[in-house]
């Protein structure tokens, strides 16, 4: 009974995350092109509380985008085949690194760029 009871609590917490996060407003629109080896633009400014929805694209290959600070990883689909949304809510401020997670060549570690929360 106990362990039913976590399983139903832990359900009910990841379903009110899921809808606090459908409910969030974006407040900011960036659009990020993936090509090996970079991210254009590679560094994004944005102010704390804001709700920014990336739309991420492909010039190229498939990448990744991956913020690892805040639990996004994600595929960019290749050039022609669409993009990636996501959302990514600046709760507080700092840098916040962001990386491609999918290997695309010889110099996909060097494809990083940052989120710059004011």
């Amino acid at each position: 009974m106990v362990v039913l009871m976590k399983q139903f609590l832990l359900m009910f917490a990841l379903a009110s995350a899921l809808h606090a996060a459908d409910q969030a407003k974006v407040t900011k629109t960036v659009h990020i092109t993936a090509e090996r080896y970079t991210f254009s633009p590679s560094r994004v400014t944005v102010k704390q509380g804001d709700v920014i929805e990336f739309l991420v694209s492909s010039d190229d290959t498939d990448h990744g985008f991956k913020i690892p600070s805040a639990g996004i990883d994600a595929a960019v689909p290749q050039s022609g085949k669409g993009e990636l949304r996501v959302i990514f809510i600046a709760r507080e401020k700092g840098k916040f690194a962001f990386e491609c997670s999918r290997p695309c060549g010889a110099g996909h570690n060097l494809m990083r760029g940052e989120i710059v929360v004011k």
